[in-house]
C-alpha cells in the first residue's frame, strides 16, 4: 500500500510548475494553436489599403491607384516607361520597336485586343488600353482607362499625361527637359548644314502600291523632323494634312505637288517582297523627283521610324541628325 504524501509537498510542486511555464514565456498553447502575442501596448501592424483617386477618361471617372505598382497596356508601353511606370504587359507589335527592346525584359505579351485570361494572370492594379474591345471584361481585373488614339498632339502632352496616369508627374518633366535638350543639341549641329528655308517631307509606300504623306503627329518620324529638330513642312502638305489625322493619300499623278527638297520614304512591306518599291523607283514620276536628283532622299526603316511614342520620339533624334549630316558630306565630297 502507498502512502499518501503530505498535502505541503503537493503544493510546493504545483508552484514549481507556474515558475517553470513563465520562465518559458507564458502561458502554454494547445498543438496547432498560434502562441500568443506578446503585449507590446501596440496594435498588430496590418498592410495599409493603396490609396486612390478619381482618373476622368472618355467612360467616366475611374477610381485608380495614385501609385499603380503593375500596368497591363495594348499600345502605351512606351509612353508609360518614359515616366518610369512598371509595365508587365503590352501588346505584341511593342516588342518590334527597336528603342523599347531592351525595357521590355519580363514584359509579357497580352495580344491584340488584350488577352483577358492573360491579363488576369499578370494580376495588374492598372490596365490602360488605346482600343476598348474587351474594356467591361478588364475592367472586372484591375481599374481600366480607356485613352483613344489621338488623345494628345505632341510629345508633351502625351509625356505629362502618362506621368499623371502613373502618378509619376516629376518623371515626366524630366523625360520632357532631357528631350528638350536633345532636340537643341539637334538642331545646333545642323546649322549651317541645312538650308533652314529647306522643306521636308515623310512619305509611306504600302505593298498595296499606295503612297501617303504625313505630317508631325502620325509617327514615321514626324514629331521628331518638324518637331524636335524644327524643320520646315511643305506648306500644301502642311494644309492638307491638318484634321486628316495627320496623314493623306497621294496618287502618283500628285505626288510632284507634295515633294519636298528631303525626302523621307518608309515602306511597309510586312513579307518584304519589295515589288511596290520596284515599281515607284522605276516611274518617270519618281525619278523627276528633286530630292531624287540630288541625292536627299532617304529610306528609312518602317519598325525605327513608324513608332511614335516619347522614346522612340527621343531617338529618332540622333538617327536623323546623323543620316543628314552623313548624306551632306556624301554630297559634298561628290561635287568636288
Amino acid at each position: 500500500m502507498v502512502k499518501n504524501k503530505p498535502l505541503w509537498a503537493a503544493g510546493l510542486i504545483f508552484l514549481l510548475l507556474v515558475t517553470l511555464l513563465s520562465a518559458c514565456g507564458g502561458a502554454a498553447t494547445t498543438a496547432g494553436d498560434p502562441a500568443p502575442a506578446k503585449q507590446t501596448g501596440k496594435e498588430p501592424s496590418k498592410e495599409k489599403p493603396a490609396a486612390t483617386r478619381s482618373f476622368a477618361t472618355v467612360k467616366g471617372n475611374i477610381e485608380i491607384p495614385v501609385q499603380p505598382k503593375r500596368i497591363v497596356t495594348d499600345y502605351y508601353g512606351g509612353e508609360l516607361l518614359s515616366v518610369g511606370a512598371n509595365v508587365v504587359g503590352v501588346e505584341p507589335t511593342t516588342f518590334d520597336n527597336p528603342f523599347l527592346k531592351k525595357r521590355l525584359t519580363g514584359v509579357v505579351d497580352v495580344g491584340t485586343p488584350v488577352n483577358v485570361e492573360k491579363t488576369l494572370e499578370l494580376a495588374p492594379d492598372l490596365i490602360v488600353v488605346m482600343y476598348d474591345k474587351n474594356y467591361e471584361e478588364l475592367s472586372k481585373i484591375a481599374p481600366t482607362l480607356h485613352i483613344p488614339y489621338g488623345t494628345t498632339s505632341n510629345i508633351y502632352e502625351a509625356v505629362r499625361l502618362f506621368g499623371d496616369i502613373a502618378g509619376e508627374p516629376q518623371k515626366a518633366e524630366q523625360f520632357i527637359a532631357a528631350f528638350d535638350h536633345k532636340a537643341a543639341q539637334g538642331r545646333e549641329k545642323l546649322k549651317g548644314v541645312i538650308d533652314p528655308n529647306a522643306t521636308f517631307g515623310l512619305y509611306e509606300l504600302t505593298d498595296k502600291g499606295t503612297l501617303w504623306v504625313f505630317g508631325d503627329n502620325a509617327g514615321r518620324g514626324g514629331q521628331t523632323v518638324y518637331n524636335a529638330l524644327g524643320l520646315k513642312m511643305p506648306d500644301l502638305v502642311r494644309s492638307e494634312v491638318k484634321g486628316n489625322t495627320g496623314s493623306v493619300q497621294l496618287s502618283m499623278e500628285v505626288l510632284p505637288d507634295y515633294a519636298a527638297d528631303y525626302m523621307f520614304l518608309t515602306t511597309y512591306d510586312p513579307e518584304k517582297k519589295g515589288e511596290a518599291l520596284r515599281q515607284l523607283q522605276a516611274s518617270s514620276v519618281w525619278q523627276g523627283l528633286n530630292a531624287v536628283k540630288n541625292n536627299t532622299l532617304f529610306m528609312n526603316d518602317f519598325d525605327t521610324f513608324y513608332r511614335y511614342d516619347p522614346i522612340a520620339v527621343m531617338g529618332q533624334i540622333d538617327l536623323v541628325v546623323d543620316m543628314l549630316l552623313a548624306r551632306a558630306e556624301e554630297n559634298k565630297a561628290n561635287k568636288n
